[in-house]
């Protein structure tokens, strides 16, 4: 097109209207990722009317808190798309990228870095809150970072985390997600200089109310600078950890 057509469509509005959806097609330019698809309370026609449009602008999709009959529906209609049952994800990857690879429009790109940013370390406490875990390590890969997971090394056995310190120190930020008690986030807050995020997990037993102990306890956090998000929100903790490598 020309030029004035060119401004044209930049002037205008920059959503599609569903009626039930205004989907945000210039997310990528502004952020440097495209809209991320909440599963969760949307039926699945619902999520496959969205995703359709954020495909059809070549950044893929990602969903996050997907139905399994959701799953089945995304996967019947692309293909390619890349389900994390335990996490709840679907993955369409933007315009033939490759797994680990930066998006079209992400964020290195589009700031013109050359080097690749340090890993994001993901740390498990327990088994039970590996969902919570690979919802944030699919968002860390849809969007180009490098993921490596450390699983199952809860405060019950201190030296299991202490056996991982060569993984922390080689991290740019850490994730950490535990339920119960919520106390690995200070223990690796003491042990590593880079920022460390915390995330509370709904798992434990009736007084660690729905994961409202942790929280607490994480907010109360004695290590220094640790930064905590919502209960069970993988997702929130990895867009921060991007963010901040990005920075």
């Amino acid at each position: 097109m020309d030029i004035d057509a060119a401004l044209a469509q930049l002037d205008g509005a920059p959503v599609d209207e569903l009626g039930f959806a205004t989907v945000d097609q210039h997310r990528a330019l502004r952020q440097g990722y495209p809209e991320v698809v909440y599963g969760e309370g949307k039926l699945p026609a619902q999520v496959e009317a969205i995703c359709e449009r954020l495909a059809e602008g070549g950044d893929g999709f990602l969903v996050t808190r997907a139905s399994e009959e959701t799953q089945r529906l995304l996967v019947a209609r692309w293909p390619d798309a890349e389900v994390n049952a335990l996490g709840r994800t679907v993955l369409l990857r933007s315009g033939g990228a490759a797994r680990g690879e930066a998006p079209r429009a992400g964020a290195q790109a589009k700031h013109g870095k050359s080097t690749t940013p340090r890993p994001v370390a993901i740390v498990t406490a327990g088994t039970s809150d590996l969902p919570v875990g690979e919802e944030a390590a699919v968002t860390l890969d849809a969007i180009g970072h490098t993921v490596v997971r450390v699983t199952d090394v809860g405060v019950a056995g201190i030296h299991r985390v202490l056996a991982k310190r060569d993984v922390l120190d080689g991290a740019g930020v850490v994730i950490v997600i535990a339920g119960m008690d919520g106390a690995l986030p200070s223990v690796v807050g003491g042990l590593v200089r880079c920022p460390v995020i915390a995330v509370p997990t709904s798992v434990g037993y009736g007084a660690a109310f729905g994961g409202l102990a942790p929280l607490l306890t994480m907010l109360n956090s004695c290590s220094a600078g640790v930064t905590v998000c919502n209960i069970d929100n993988g997702f929130g903790a990895a867009m921060a950890a991007a963010r901040i490598l990005n920075a």
